[in-house]
């Protein structure tokens, strides 16, 4: 099956060896979208190993972003000075993430079980996510909006309001997915006991997030770990027992609603201004970025500024864009709770201005080796069910 076949999410080719309809024997052939990102973070400074690694996983650029930066700040020492308007910023960004990278597995799963109705919804829904984003950093995905240290800007003006607006839509349109699917007994006929992997199979197998958590574990890095101080929110980790295809699509459902309860705290606490950028200027990007007619660039004011006034902050500009910051030598390994699961990137400096190793620990490819263990005994047809209800996205996996 595929690589191009519909339901198998991107370039993932599944070698079946089948009798009749069921399924004796199920094996991934993955890489058909090996971009050599991870390599290519070596050859860049470390601020631009955002502009990769955001393109790993593409339905969850900002958790990419997040991680790495973790990392980097790390290895600096400076995860105490990073401001707390970054870090709710961040928070916030990753939930609606959160949101849209769950719209977009119930829309695709739903697509192919033939409910194409699930799928006009996710897609609608996940849109005005995408809408939001691309007012905060102007682009739809692919952002490199999280910056080690912070952030590339602060939130521009009306983004509140909008969000405020966005929070309200969602809760509104979130019920319709519980009347279209969740009590639908052809939904319900094709996801149950399809895809069964118990807590057992899924420790063997280092699977997390949902398909952990649809096996009764209520692992979850943000409890477990906590990072950008998720530990200061009020949110419940969602579990089932049924240890199926059911259970992960209504824990996805649940999710997006707990992500919801921690975007309005966000915005609650992103009332009083502040820094989003650390004020160690031999970190801090200096870019001043400003809304012009071509889109958004860097503002004139401040280039003039720099240019104008002060010889020192011209070379320190130059050296930091064209050169980059010095990261101590040594190595971190930095986790956080990806849609799909436990995300985590291991950093690793020499002392210079770029990497000397970067390695994510990608919850699709890990997740992807339970597809045998849910698929084998099973009907074809079952197949595509448990692929899309492990949700794996071939950017993440083959980096």
């Amino acid at each position: 099956m595929g690589p191009q076949h519909p339901s198998t999410h991107g370039v993932l080719r599944l070698i079946l060896e089948i009798d009749g309809e069921t399924v004796t024997e199920a094996r991934c052939g993955i890489g058909y979208l090996h971009t050599g990102i991870e390599k290519n973070t070596e050859f860049r400074n470390w601020t631009q190993g955002t502009t990769f690694v955001t393109r790993m996983d593409y339905l969850t650029p900002f958790f990419n972003e997040t991680a790495y930066c973790l990392g980097v700040e790390k290895l600096l020492g400076i995860e105490e000075q990073i401001p707390d308007r970054a870090s709710i910023i961040r928070v916030m960004l990753m939930e609606l993430n959160r949101i849209s990278s769950h719209l977009v597995c119930i829309a695709t799963g739903g697509m192919e079980l033939g409910a194409t109705t699930i799928m006009i919804y996710g897609f609608r829904d996940r849109e005005l996510i995408l809408d939001a984003f691309e007012l905060i950093t102007g682009l739809r995905m692919n952002h490199a909006f999280i910056r080690p240290g912070g952030l590339a800007q602060d939130l521009p003006p009306g983004a509140m309001d909008q969000l405020r607006e966005l929070v309200k839509t969602m809760k509104k349109n979130l019920p319709e997915y519980d009347k279209l699917a969740t009590g639908n007994p052809i939904f319900k006929a094709r996801m149950q006991d399809v895809g069964y992997l118990d807590l057992t199979g899924c420790v063997a197998l280092g699977a997390t997030g949902p398909v952990l958590r649809s096996a009764g574990l209520p692992h979850d890095v943000r409890k477990s770990d906590p990072y950008c101080g998720y530990d200061t929110y009020d949110f419940d980790v969602p579990t089932a027992d049924t240890c199926d295809s059911y259970g992960r699509f209504l824990i996805r459902l649940e999710e997006m609603r707990q992500s919801l309860r921690i975007v309005e705290q966000c915005l609650d606490r992103l009332r009083e201004p502040g820094p989003v950028m650390v004020a160690d200027k031999k970190i801090a990007w200096p870019a001043q970025l400003a809304l012009g007619p071509d889109g958004l660039g860097n503002s004139l004011d401040h280039i003039k500024k720099i240019m104008g006034t002060s010889m020192e902050a011209l070379i320190h500009h130059f050296k930091l864009v064209t050169e980059g910051f010095r990261v101590p030598p040594g190595q971190a390994y930095v986790t956080v709770e990806s849609p799909r699961g436990e995300l985590g990137v291991h950093v690793v400096s020499d002392g210079g201005t770029r990497p000397y190793r970067v390695h994510f620990r990608d919850p699709s490819f890990t997740n992807l080796q339970a597809m045998a263990a849910m698929c084998e005994g099973g009907q074809v047809a079952d197949v595509i069910v448990a692929v899309a209800s492990i949700d794996p996205v071939m950017g993440g996996v083959d980096r």
